[in-house]
């Protein structure tokens, strides 16, 4: 355990993509997700919030309550299991352009409750908080609640997105152009 933790949130249908687990998708040799952990790699623990799937690291799994609940719901289960840890990195497991200096930044920028990228829009699923504050507004019933009116009651700081850091993948289009732009290395 350390004072930093993540909570990588998995759980989405991935309706628009006909159902495929996205966080399972390969882009440059790399799921989705293990990029996700190796944007984190010197949290702990890493809980990820959905179906278990094969990871290159040792993660904690966890389920939303109900599952289907959502991102608030998904983020209630991930911080049940950070322990003590005061901070803690959100992530979704469909970025394909986080980056361990993407989370670097964000972790030098926390202020009061946390921080946010932002690229003219908050990215509500790539932030670090302190995971008092997140603890503090949580929902006693998460299930459905938009992160927006949740995390958007903080005083976080918002950390201006470098070129390619919010993209997701949603979509089979958006798959393959993060594939054009990421070549397997």
């Amino acid at each position: 355990m350390t004072d930093f933790a993540a909570v990588l949130l998995a759980g989405g249908r991935g309706s628009r993509m006909g159902g495929v687990h996205k966080p399972a998708l390969v882009v440059a040799g790399s799921t989705l997700l293990d990029r996700c952990v190796q944007a984190v790699a010197d949290a702990s623990p890493v809980v990820v919030v959905g179906p278990a799937t094969a990871t290159a690291r040792p993660v904690l799994w966890t389920r939303e309550d109900p599952p289907g609940g959502g991102p608030v719901a998904g983020l209630a289960a991930g911080l049940a299991l950070i322990g003590d840890a005061s901070t803690v990195a959100v992530l979704a497991t469909d970025l394909a352009g986080v980056t361990a200096n993407t989370v670097a930044r964000l972790r030098a920028a926390v202020r009061a409750d946390g921080a946010v990228l932002d690229d003219g829009h908050t990215q509500w699923l790539i932030g670090v908080w302190r995971a008092d504050s997140l603890r503090r507004v949580l929902l006693k019933d998460p299930a459905g609640a938009s992160l927006r009116s949740v995390l958007g009651a903080l005083d976080y700081a918002p950390v201006t997105a470098e070129p390619g850091e919010t993209v997701d993948v949603d979509t089979p289009a958006d798959l393959a152009k993060v594939a054009s732009q990421h070549p397997h290395r």
